[in-house]
């Protein structure tokens, strides 16, 4: 269930079609394809036998699985959803993430996906994803989370680190991607994505009518990976 107050920011479609043809405008910067998908996806994920932390599955290593009746319906929404996402111009990949790598450069200002960020593109398009299995992403409203770079106690750190002229910090804070990290206000509540829902979150780029979305990655549950496709 969506938070009430984070409703004017979501717009829930109930197809694809309406999913990439719905323009952001007003506060609108984040559209779902509201979905409760049948199938067995954590078969899937007990197919792929690897120590990395990230895995891509592609086409052909789904065709190549051994699956019951309800892991071949998964796979067939899977394959589905990557042939709607391609044909739309989308570059979709299948991850199966036991984690992501962690940032641990400047402990005070981490910039790995488990910071609340936004996208940036020089190009107009749009963050597809959705999670299959395992824990979901979060987005937080804009209004209830501030950029870090404008904390003061954050920014006179980063100061600190920056070894330029004081008129080139705008453009440090820019090629080191710390203009795109967010501190939730106090109180705020993330939204989670939840299991199934493709989503379609607005990014920072030129030509965006609305401010990008606000998301992160979700800590993982303690043994359970995740199944997810994002572009």
């Amino acid at each position: 269930m969506i938070d009430p107050g984070f409703s004017s920011q979501i717009h829930t479609v109930n197809s694809f079609q309406s999913l990439i043809s719905t323009p952001f405008s007003g506060n609108i910067n984040a559209m779902c394809w509201d979905r409760k998908l049948p199938g067995d996806f954590s078969e899937i994920v007990s197919k792929v036998n690897s120590n990395e932390n990230i895995v891509v599955i592609d086409e052909e290593e789904l065709f190549s699985f051994q699956l019951s009746e309800a892991g071949q319906l998964a796979r067939e929404i899977l394959l589905n959803d990557l042939k709607l996402l391609k044909d739309y111009g989308a570059s979709p990949i299948i991850n199966v993430i036991t984690n992501y790598d962690r940032d641990e450069e400047y402990s005070f200002f981490p910039t790995d996906v488990y910071s609340f960020h936004v996208d940036r593109s020089p190009v107009p398009f749009d963050t597809f994803l959705c999670t299959y299995h395992g824990a979901s992403s979060d987005i937080l409203p804009n209004d209830r989370a501030i950029q870090k770079v404008l904390i003061p106690e954050i920014r006179a750190q980063l100061k600190e680190l920056h070894d330029r002229p004081e008129a080139e910090f705008e453009e440090f804070l820019i090629d080191n991607f710390f203009d795109l990290h967010y501190e939730p206000k106090p109180h705020a509540r993330p939204v989670s994505l939840g299991l199934g829902n493709m989503w379609r979150l607005a990014i920072d780029h030129p030509e965006s009518p609305v401010p990008p979305c606000i998301h992160r990655a979700p800590r993982e549950h303690e043994g359970e990976k995740r199944l997810m496709m994002i572009c």
